[in-house]
């Protein structure tokens, strides 16, 4: 083959799939979307769901909680909570039993711009970023190094192309920003700016709180616009287990939630570390972390957005580290899952936290299987699904093209088989057995194209010649070709050029706006 002709052939292979991807159909013509129903498989049966249950009601009522802060304390126990002579909150299982009974249990997750609007209920499965890595692999060299602002803002410019990225939590931890209200607000600037869809952000301390929420007035066009459509939601990591309350992100809450603010309340015990290594244990201890939480936050405001996230994670109990591509971070993802199902209440799990350092075979394997039993299960938002590697402590851009196509096909199993009279074919078979003896050219295979059939973006269905033909590049080759297109053309403009100058002036922002725009 000559070498030399290799590139002219694969941009042809490119523009012929960017023809592909503008014409995608929408609405009922669609193969898979966001919020479809989950909730067929169930690795608990219904005994084992009131055994956890029990357990969840023991922990939050007997063994209770250390580090509560006062605002807590007060309004626990003026609803018949206690603390006892070890300084532990104890939460009355009547009292989680009646917030549980009337507490949000769907909500719409709001995009900046209507189309990435996402209904958050029971069941309905959703699929984003997540991580907080410190470190990312350079698109280029291939080696991994430090994380930077301007990285979290490109990461957010893909997953902003990325059909079944549904939403975008912070990947990375901006290590070029060191001071805690520029960190806070520039990471929130970052990803708020580089893609209109739902964002979930951190923040540090309570006093930034208000600025915070005064610059997603600002992206919102004005004071006070931000609450009507909440686009930008709280990840709060409000314990540290075992059994802990963190007292600063507490005091996040109590500042967030009257400014109106949806929170995703994180518990990520580690199962033979910060949890207990047997699984039912570490599920139990995992739900009444995150119901104290829920209580809480519906004390402070009973119309509160809360979705919990129950996210324990498994060790490997030879070394101690996580290991978040295992069969056991699976399991325990979807019975988390399951649990919160049967509460009734919206959750968040982890899953698709590969521990190969790339884009590789391992890689693959692993987030195919941990995503997939979460969504089976019906988790409502579930993180870390894309892009993640070296159990969230590296990121690579071409990971969320290459997962983007995974999580499609693992959707489509979410959606699963409708039979039906008309679906079940009996008089198409019947047309074609007595008629041309194949269903190629029949009415209803054309009309079927694109409604029960999703077609990757990105692997390879090529036959081998073709393969080879084309440049002989595997999927991370592809995927890296199509990061830098992206990257080099995709600078979106949802937040205008007038109200991004007004945001510049009354907030430090330190990402340079030239880099924001296209290369002359």
């Amino acid at each position: 083959m000559d070498q030399t002709e290799a590139p002219t052939r694969q941009r042809r292979g490119r523009s012929a799939r960017h023809a592909e991807r503008a014409a995608t159909p929408t609405g009922d013509e669609r193969a898979v979307w966001p919020g479809m129903p989950g909730g067929r498989y169930r690795p608990l049966s219904d005994a084992d769901e009131l055994k956890v249950h029990e357990a969840v009601m023991t922990l939050v009522e007997n063994i209770g909680f250390a580090g509560a802060i006062p605002p807590m304390i007060e309004r626990v126990t003026a609803r018949g909570g206690w603390v006892c002579e070890h300084g532990r909150l104890h939460f009355p299982r009547a009292l989680v039993e009646g917030i549980l009974s009337r507490c949000k249990k769907s909500f719409i997750a709001h995009g900046q711009t209507r189309e990435h609007d996402l209904e958050i209920a029971d069941g309905r499965v959703h699929l984003g970023s997540g991580g907080a890595s410190p470190n990312i692999v350079d698109l280029e060299s291939g080696r991994y190094r430090g994380a930077m602002l301007a990285d979290l803002y490109d990461v957010a410019r893909i997953v902003d192309t990325q059909s079944n990225i549904h939403f975008y939590d912070r990947s990375l931890v901006a290590r070029d920003v060191e001071e805690v209200l520029p960190f806070d607000l520039n990471t929130a600037y970052a990803v708020l700016s580089g893609t209109a869809k739902h964002v979930g952000t951190s923040i540090t301390v309570a006093d930034n709180v208000e600025p915070a929420v005064g610059l997603f007035d600002a992206v919102a066009g004005g004071e006070g616009l931000y609450r009507r459509n909440p686009f930008a939601m709280l990840l709060s990591c409000h314990v540290v287990p075992p059994m802990r309350f963190a007292e600063e992100a507490l005091w996040v809450i109590e500042k967030a939630i009257p400014l109106g603010m949806p929170v995703m309340l994180v518990s990520a015990g580690q199962a033979g570390a910060t949890a207990p290594s047997k699984l039912a244990g570490t599920v139990a201890q995992a739900m009444a972390e995150a119901l104290a939480g829920l209580v809480y936050c519906n004390l402070i405001d009973p119309d509160a957005t809360i979705i919990t996230g129950p996210k324990p994670i498994v060790s490997d109990l030879r070394t101690g580290a996580m290991c978040g591509g295992s069969g056991e971070q699976a399991i325990v993802a979807a019975a988390t899952t399951q649990m919160a199902r049967y509460y009734g209440i919206p959750c968040s799990v982890m899953a698709g936290i590969s521990d190969s350092k790339v884009p590789d075979a391992q890689s693959g394997y692993e987030k195919g299987y941990t995503i997939t039993l979460a969504a089976q299960a019906g988790c409502s938002m579930i993180t870390q699904t894309c892009g993640m590697q070296a159990s969230l402590l590296g990121l690579t851009m071409e990971g969320y093209i290459i997962d983007n196509d995974m999580l499609g096909a693992i959707l489509r199993t979410v959606r699963g088989i409708e039979v039906t009279d008309e679906n079940l074919s009996v008089e198409t078979i019947r047309e074609v057995v007595l008629g041309e003896g194949h269903y190629l050219g029949h009415p209803q295979t054309l009309a079927n194209m694109t409604r029960d059939y999703l077609y990757p973006e990105i692997a390879d269905r090529l036959s081998p010649s073709d393969w080879e033909e084309r440049g002989s590049l595997d999927i991370r080759e592809r995927a890296r070709e199509e990061a830098r297109r992206i990257l080099m053309e995709h600078f979106p403009r949802h937040i205008d050029d007038v109200t991004d100058a007004r945001i510049r002036e009354h907030f430090p922002i330190m990402l340079p706006r030239e880099k924001m725009t296209p290369r002359p």
